[in-house]
This record gives structure tokens, C-alpha cells and sequence, in this order.
């Protein structure tokens, strides 16, 4: 039997025995909540909410941020809670090991394989929760290390070596690796430039900015970045311009190529697997456009440049070729922030704002 084939056969079989529809999300009160189904076309998954919950007592979470899956099939997590910045899971949800108490602000995390080995780039974005249980902020800085946690370097203000002024903030959230090491670092909460180094840390150019250039250069809380090479002859550099709700492409050398729009959708970082790109949506607007509400998160899965899935949000509809907007529909997350995919495209997803909430499983059926 085909995937597609089954996978439409296992929605029957599991659409006939829900009963209950709760804000549009069919809920049977009889079956257990691992059996929720939430997205849309070929892109549907079994909601598995339990499946990172760790001891609070003895790993806790602030936000998790972001989470990638190196060379051994491991789960990295980055999270602010500086008593265990680093978490690492197994695929069964099972914690292997958890190390880091020196960045308050842990936000992005990326892995770069460098021949036979994995190394994390991590972005403090300098927001941090003190002692007063209130939140503060200071300069960011990123640090390339071993997943073991050894620093390689670490990388602070762009005012030290002149690129910025010593009153512009710099509050990096993302980094990106290209095929040559070159490395890009979004600044998504301080100034909104892209910023591109060499392997080694050396300073190569900046570009976006929320002040220069012309309107469709600029980015606006620049997120995310990514470096595309689904094409390998032509890699380009994604930026989320999260306020806008749009991705803009870049080349390499940061030139602009294109926006595009994801109406009502405020959106992390793109994750790219094979031909798909996946994003956590942090907030969706109202049904009225009257700009973003608290906890209305959920996933957004491209092919292409097309919308194709909202798992936890309504159906994608073009109309003309444009695309409509998006709301959340099923209250799944409260802000989705980041999306892992591993080899069997099961989805784990990260939240910020999420009342400490571990990452959530999205397997694919």
C-alpha cells in the first residue's frame, strides 16, 4: 500500500470515531489526546505532547528555543534556563545528557558538520530573566562549540571591531552556515542586520538593516536566517522579516532577490528539509487583521515557496494565486518558535511562552 494511500485510510479510520468539535478541532472525548490529528493534505500528524517532559526539579526549561538532530540522531535543545542551557534527547523523548550555565539568553541553535564532526552555534540575544523575576536585557554574542559544550570562539558586539556604533543594539537570535563556512548571524531583536563572517570569525559585510536601503531590503524583527541550497548550484540565504510576515531571499552576498508573504503569520526561523520548509508561527493576527494575539501558535510547512500545511492553524487557500491568511485553529501551542525534523519527517516542535513547557512530537502519518 502507498504512504499516501495509507495515510488517508488512517484519517478515515481515525475521523470516524471523533464526535466532539472544539473551537474547529474534533476532539472524542473517549480516545486519548496522543491520537489528536491536526494539519492538512499529505502533511498530517498524531500530536504527542508528553513526549520531552523531563523532572522540572532537575532539568528545568525557560523557553525552548530552537533544536536540531546531529550526525547520531541525537536531539539538542537550546533553552534560557541557565541550570541546563543544553538539553539532549533521544528520538524516544528519553534525556541523554544536558550541560550549560553560561547564557541567559540562549535563543538560536544551529549545527555546522565539519567533515566528521558536529559543532553548535549558539545566539544569546541578551534577554534574560533576574533575580526580581523580571526580564532584562544586555548586548548579545554568539558562540560556536562542540556538542559537548567546549567553547571554539565566541563572537560580542559589533561596535569592537566598527561595524556598529557603540549605542546600536546588537541582540543576535539565529545563525546560519553556508557550504564554504562562511556564517550569518541574524540580529532579529538589536538592529535587524544580517551580519556575515568567514569560518574563522573574520567580520565580511552586513546587509538588511530596518534603516537603509530600499523597503523590500529592510527586515523587520529579522528572526531567522537560513542558508537554501536546494538548489546546490544556487545557494541562497533566507530571512525572516517576522513583523511583515514574509521570508526574503538573499544571495549570498546579500543581495536581494524576493519576498515571500505569509499573510497573518509570525514566523521563526525556516527550517529547511528536502524540498519542504518548516517554521514554528509564534503568533497569528485576529480574523479581523487587528495584529498579533497572545498563545495563537502553531506550524506552517512549505513546499517550495507554497504553503501546503498548518498543523494547529487553518487550511492554506490561494485565491488567484495569492495566498490568504492564516489563523490558529486547534489550541495545540501556545507560540510556536522552532521546528526539528528527523528522517521519518516526524516534527518536534519548540515553544516560547509556553508556561515551561517541554518540546512537543508531531508524528507524521
Amino acid at each position: 500500500m502507498k504512504r499516501r494511500d495509507f495515510t488517508k485510510k488512517s484519517s478515515m479510520a481515525i475521523g470516524a470515531g471523533l464526535t466532539t468539535t472544539f473551537m474547529g478541532f474534533n476532539i472524542n472525548k473517549n480516545v486519548k489526546e496522543e491520537a489528536t490529528i491536526i494539519g492538512h493534505g499529505d502533511y498530517k500528524y498524531k500530536v504527542i505532547k508528553d513526549w520531552g517532559n523531563l523532572d522540572s526539579t532537575k532539568t528545568p526549561v525557560l523557553n525552548c528555543h530552537e533544536m536540531v538532530m546531529d550526525s547520531k540522531g541525537r536531539l539538542i535543545m537550546v533553552t534560557d534556563e541557565v541550570k541546563n542551557n543544553i538539553i539532549i534527547y533521544d528520538k524516544s523523548g528519553k534525556l541523554l545528557n544536558s550541560w550549560g550555565t553560561w547564557f541567559p539568553g540562549g535563543h538560536g541553535l544551529t549545527l555546522s558538520k565539519e567533515g566528521e564532526e558536529d559543532f553548535l552555534f549558539i545566539a544569546d540575544c541578551g534577554w534574560f530573566l533576574g533575580k526580581d523575576n523580571g526580564w532584562h536585557k544586555q548586548a548579545g554574542r554568539i558562540l560556536k562549540m562542540t556538542t559537548d559544550g567546549k567553547l571554539i570562539f565566541n563572537i560580542g558586539h559589533p561596535s569592537t571591531i566598527g561595524v556598529y556604533e557603540k549605542d546600536e543594539p546588537f541582540m543576535p537570535t539565529e545563525v546560519a552556515v553556508a557550504p564554504n563556512g562562511d556564517f550569518y548571524v541574524a540580529d532579529g531583536y538589536g538592529s535587524d542586520y544580517i551580519l556575515q563572517y568567514s569560518a574563522d570569525g573574520e567580520f565580511i559585510r552586513r546587509f538588511g538593516g530596518n534603516k537603509e536601503g530600499q523597503k523590500e531590503e529592510k527586515l523587520s524583527n529579522a528572526h531567522g536566517v537560513a542558508v537554501d541550497t536546494r538548489d546546490p548550484q544556487n545557494p541562497v540565504l533566507i530571512c525572516t522579516s517576522r513583523n511583515e510576515n514574509s521570508f526574503k531571499y538573499f544571495t549570498l552576498d546579500g543581495k536581494f532577490i524576493k519576498t515571500v508573504e505569509l499573510p497573518g503569520l509570525y514566523v521563526c526561523r525556516p527550517v529547511i528539509d528536502d524540498n519542504n520548509i518548516y517554521a514554528g508561527v509564534c503568533w497569528s493576527k485576529t480574523r479581523e487583521g487587528k495584529g498579533w494575539v497572545k498563545d495563537t501558535g502553531f506550524v506552517t510547512v512549505m513546499e517550495g515557496d507554497k504553503v501546503v500545511s498548518n498543523p494547529g492553524g487553518t487550511a492554506p487557500e490561494y485565491v488567484g494565486g495569492k495566498l490568504q491568511p492564516m489563523y490558529q485553529d486547534s489550541p495545540i501551542f501556545n507560540h510556536g518558535h522552532d521546528v526539528c525534523v528527523d528522517e521519518d519527517k516526524n516534527l518536534y516542535v519548540c515553544q516560547w511562552n509556553a508556561s515551561k513547557s517541554y518540546p512537543i512530537k508531531l508524528e507524521r502519518v
